[in-house]
């Protein structure tokens, strides 16, 4: 299991080399990018804060529940903070396992509980204006 918390760019080949292939028939993986546009207007940015000592342990914490609940070989999980443009990456997870089915329930499971416990904000920079998005987690 690898964690990362990245404040310019994420390299999703370069994650995904990191991950375990011991026993892996398959890596499943996600990369969430910024849309460039939302609502009909268009994205200029989106800047993601977080609450920095929190972070790096709920995404821990969400692999190794990944790990030991879909019975998944290995996870990597990296997420941006700050500014973040079109077509740039947000997140990406990796998740390496024996057979594929288990790897994309880990890999949905693991997004869904990002954006419901991972301590950030989303401040998103359109056409029409500046919008502060809730907290995630």
């Amino acid at each position: 299991m690898r964690v990362f918390v990245e404040g310019t760019s994420i390299n999703p080949g370069e994650l995904r080399g990191m991950v375990s292939k011991d026993g892996c028939g398959s890596i499943v993986s996600f990369v969430g990018i910024t849309r460039g546009k939302e609502g009909g207007h268009d994205v200029h940015s989106l800047e993601f804060d977080a609450w920095g000592e929190k972070l790096p342990s709920v995404l821990e914490s969400i692999a190794e529940s990944a790990i030991s609940d879909f019975g998944v070989s290995s996870v990597v999980i990296a997420h941006r903070t700050g500014m973040v443009l079109p077509g740039e990456t947000i997140v990406c997870i990796h998740v390496g396992s024996e057979h594929r089915r288990e790897g994309f329930l880990a890999c949905s499971w693991i997004i869904d509980e990002l954006k419901g416990q991972a301590p950030l904000w989303k401040k998103e920079t359109r056409s029409d204006g500046v919008e502060w998005k809730g907290g995630m987690g």
